[in-house]
């Protein structure tokens, strides 16, 4: 006995259901296509609006000093993960707006192990984040310590003189930039220097402690 033909309205039914399920299939590839674009859209993002206090990058140095200071506040925090010591060399700085400043942050690899770290960073209060200029920077880039070494970090950073023109900037005279070192995922560079030769300094240094 074979099945009736489908009424008008089942087979309405039908097509609708498959332009659902299509519908439904373009929604999730999208969702995954923007899962995948998300994190480099929204470092973007962060970076030209200073949204959560991202701080900028200048290629260049400022040629422009204001007289109007600002405290700037050095903050230091360490992932459980990580098994260094990391500190700032000094806690507060005076700046001008304008002023090309130097500071420095101290890590230390407190374990047996040579290992690779990379820092987090933001300023607060946010609305900083968008003339908080940094020209140099340690973390630019991931670090390698070995055990037991200690090394000066330094960032290079500046106020942009454009600040001056924020009305949401009037009132505010301390900002706090703040590092965070994570262990890196991808600690190939610790093994590279592991196990790389000594060089003539490392050679020199150990004979004369002998």
């Amino acid at each position: 006995m074979t099945d009736p033909a489908p009424t008008r309205g089942q087979s309405t039914a039908r097509r609708s259901n498959r332009r659902m399920a299509g519908g439904l299939a373009v929604v999730v590839i999208g969702m995954v296509g923007m899962a995948y674009a998300s994190v480099p859209l929204y470092e973007i993002f962060c970076r030209v609006t200073g949204f959560g206090g991202t701080t900028q990058v200048a290629e260049l140095e400022s040629e422009q000093v204001i007289d109007r200071t600002f405290t700037i506040r050095f903050d230091s925090n360490v992932n459980d993960a990580l098994p260094w010591q990391f500190v700032p060399a000094v806690n507060e700085v005076d700046v001008k707006v304008g002023e090309n400043k130097l500071g420095f942050y101290r890590a230390t690899n407190t374990s047996d192990e040579t290992v690779v770290g990379t820092a987090t960073f933001n300023v607060t209060p946010d609305k900083a984040g968008l003339y908080f200029n940094k020209v140099q920077c340690f973390c630019f880039t991931e670090q390698v310590l070995k055990p037991g070494e200690t090394v000066d970090m330094p960032v290079s950073f500046f106020l942009d003189p454009a600040l001056m023109d924020d009305a949401k900037m009037d009132g505010l005279t301390t900002i706090t930039l703040s590092y965070t070192f994570f262990r890196a995922r991808d600690q190939s560079a610790a093994e590279q220097v592991a196990f790389a030769p000594a060089s003539a300094n490392d050679e020199t240094v150990s004979g004369s402690n002998d």
